[in-house]
Formats: structure tokens, sequence, C-alpha cells
């Protein structure tokens, strides 16, 4: 429940933007790990907590992207529809495929890379344990 808060947070500052949910990944791996090594001494039932929770928290940003940015997915479908005064960037040469870019990397890309910053810190954090216990 706290992830949960911190993560609507994390969103809210980012103004609908998960860029610091991604960089939460980091510590959320870091986390996990350091919290279930304490618990878990067998590395197979490690690795697959690890990656349990990691997509845990990855499930609620995306459950949050989709709340923001799932109701402009009927904006394609129609024909007024102005995307430059939407205020999202238009990095393609179509305004229309902009948009469509832009919720894909919102809704889903967004998420991937929490869940790659999540496994990269957890992995890195496994990686210091095994050296300083020998």
């Amino acid at each position: 429940m706290i992830y949960v808060a911190i993560d609507i947070m994390c969103v809210a500052l980012g103004m609908g933007v998960p860029v610091l949910c991604i960089f939460l990944g980091f510590v959320v791996g870091w986390f996990v790990v350091a919290q279930l090594s304490k618990e878990h001494s067998d590395m197979h039932e490690l690795f697959h907590r690890t990656w349990k929770y990691s997509l845990l928290s990855v499930a609620v940003t995306f459950a949050i992207m989709v709340v923001i940015w799932g109701r402009m997915f009927v904006l394609p479908f129609y024909a007024h529809t102005d995307y430059a005064n939407l205020g999202i960037p238009l990095i393609l040469y179509e305004p229309k495929l902009s948009f469509i870019g832009w919720l894909i990397l919102m809704i889903f890309i967004s998420p991937c890379l929490q869940l790659l910053t999540t496994i990269f810190a957890a992995y890195i954090t496994i990686q210091r344990k095994m050296v300083y216990q020998g």
C-alpha cells in the first residue's frame, strides 16, 4: 500500500509522465533484494520472489498509466482532434502518429523500462551481496 502511494506521487510529480517511476525501479530492486535476502538463502527462491515483486510493482504503474492515458485511446478515431493542443511532444512528422506513439510510450514502454531498472538494481544488489559474503 505504501508503494502504491509512492508510485502515485511519482506519477503526479512527473505530471503523468512516469519518468520518476522508472527511477523508482532502482530503489524497488534494491529494497526487494535487501529484504528478501534476510529471509531466503536459496538463490532460486530469491530470484523467483524478486521477479514476482518486480512484476507487481510494474503492474501498479501500468494500471496508473491506463487510468491516466487510457481514455485518450479514442481520440485518434475522431476526425477533428487537434493534436497540437494536447500538450504532448509531436516528435514524428504526422501529429496523429506522434500522439499514438506517445500513448504507446506512456502506457506500455514506460512500465517495461521500470521493470528493467528494477531487475537491474536487484541483480547488482545480489552481486554485491555475493561479493561481500565471499
